[in-house]
């Protein structure tokens, strides 16, 4: 029996996409606009590259109106003894979590914020009865297959970490450019997989056994993004308790390898017994073993690690155990390991510096966190943002700030200029704001020929226009300067020329 118009299943079937896209790729408002028609309000459409959660955009108000209304028909005239269609069994399905998962937003959102902001527990919430008492009304209907239900306390679980997912995303990538917006949905894909149906359905309990490898410039937020994906993993909820089985907020364990000694870091790591070395003067137990199945221990600078612990580390990826130093018993590490590194790999495994081994285990998962001088390559008007960002981070939220952030955005555009390449990146911005905070000037650092070496290399397989060549060697040589006018000067050339040539040109 057929239970949907045609023009309702042609909605539905947008609205059962929408359910499982990635919300950070340009294919989410693309359905949007396919489901809404005429209706679609363009003005920020683009809601998924904004550097805040969107929670009311007009055109998610009025998808939720559209399902309510379609959902409130169908249950007026849900049939009683005749079975219906198989699609229109699985599309009012795509319907009713839709209008669960939205009308439950605020109220997740609220205690992920009470979590984050605040001291409160992290894994108690009093609101599953009501949730079980709206799925049930959405669902308990004659003719739907129950056993292809999917469970209430699995469903609440994951709409728990879909938002959780949402609210580290944007807590930890600030910007609105195009690569912030893929890397965004790059850290989805990392926590959901590009198949979200798949990994509700299957793949949740075992991504931990999938690391994944964050590479990137220096000072780019590789810690950041770890976090995010760290802090957002699965949660199971248990309804006798109505708690989850974790405290998501202490469930990241970051080490900087490179601040520790081979020894401190296998300790860390690993644990050791009493004896194991001059100093152990008791029992410890390592990262590894105290890290819950939901937990992530987060492994930064990967790339400095000695050889003798990336084998130790490549026998936890294969077979996820482990030895305390000192000791024979082996243990298991039940939760998720995410590594780091600004080191070319590829460089690193010639030079036999990087076990091939090791590094094909680590990149079942791979993160790239793009550099600063591309997201402003991309929007220059980011600098604004950005320079907010770091001003009320500086002053806090007051009127200061923005006045303040102001006059920071005038200082480097008329100092750095637009193709400024920022080599250390976000960090580099900070430190920028810091200075100009203090002593209203900043001076780049000179990085000699070591930010010479793409460009130069580039130019020698004879891959660049003259436009390109003439970029890169200005670039530099500003980079050296740190103003226009010296540039201008040692170039030989007017301010005006030289702002133009530092301007990004198509690679």
């Amino acid at each position: 029996m057929q239970l949907l118009t045609a023009e309702e299943r042609r909605f539905a079937r947008v609205i059962e996409r929408l359910n499982y896209e990635n919300p950070f790729l340009k294919e989410r408002i693309a359905a949007e606009r396919e489901a809404l028609g005429d209706a679609f309000v363009e003005t920020g459409a683009e809601w998924n590259r904004q550097a805040l959660l969107a929670t009311q955009h007009p055109n998610l108000i009025r998808l939720l109106e559209l399902v309510e209304s379609v959902l409130a028909r169908l249950t007026r005239d849900w049939p009683q003894r005749k079975k219906p269609g198989a699609e229109d069994a699985r599309l009012f399905e795509a319907l009713a979590l839709y209008k669960l998962f939205h009308n439950y937003c605020e109220r997740f959102d609220e205690s992920i914020r009470a979590v984050l902001d605040g001291p409160r527990p992290a894994n108690r919430v009093a609101f599953f009865p009501q949730f079980r008492r709206d799925y049930e009304a959405l669902f308990d209907r004659p003719g739907l297959p129950q056993e292809e239900r999917i469970p209430p306390d699995h469903l609440f679980a994951a709409f728990f970490q879909i938002r959780r997912a949402f609210h580290n995303i944007h807590r930890s990538v600030i910007g609105s450019s195009l690569p912030i917006t893929r890397l965004r949905g790059a850290i989805w894909q990392s926590i959901f997989t590009h198949d979200m149906r798949r990994y509700r359905n299957a793949l949740y309990p075992v991504m931990g056994d999938f690391a994944t490898l964050i590479t990137g410039p220096s000072g780019t937020g590789k810690e950041l993004v770890a976090r995010a994906i760290g802090l957002s993993r699965y949660l199971a909820f248990d309804p006798s308790r109505g708690a989850f089985e974790e405290n998501f907020a202490g469930s990241f364990h970051p080490l900087n390898l490179s601040a520790l000694s081979p020894t401190l870091i296998e300790s860390e790591l690993f644990g050791h017994r009493r004896g194991a070395f001059t100093g152990a003067v008791e029992n410890r137990t390592g990262w590894l073993e105290i890290c819950p199945q939901s937990g992530t221990v987060f492994l930064d600078e990967i790339g400095d690690v000695d050889p003798s612990i990336q084998v130790k580390l490549l026998r936890v990826l294969q077979d996820r155990t482990f030895q305390r130093m000192g000791d024979t018993e082996p243990r298991r590490f039940s939760g998720k390991l995410i590594a780091a590194t600004n080191r070319d790999l590829a460089n690193e495994m010639n030079a036999g510096r990087f076990r091939e081994d090791f590094y094909y285990r680590l990149c079942s998962d791979l993160v790239r966190t793009p550099s600063l001088h591309e997201q402003l390559a991309d929007s220059p008007e980011e600098l604004s943002a950005l320079t907010r960002f770091v001003a009320r981070r500086l002053i806090g939220d007051r009127p200061d700030a923005v006045a303040f952030a102001d006059e920071a955005r005038q200082w480097i555009e008329g100092n750095l200029g637009p193709g400024y390449p920022w080599p250390g990146n976000f960090r580099e911005l900070e430190q920028c704001l810091r200075n100009l905070l203090i002593r209203k000037h900043y001076s780049p650092p000179d990085r000699g020929t070591a930010q010479s070496s793409h460009w130069i290399e580039q130019a020698r397989r004879h891959t660049l226009t003259a436009d390109q060549l003439l970029h890169g060697y200005c670039t530099d040589v500003y980079a050296a300067a740190g103003t226009l006018e010296e540039t201008a000067r040692r170039l030989g050339l007017d301010r005006r020329t030289v702002k133009s040539r530092l301007a990004p040109v198509g690679k």
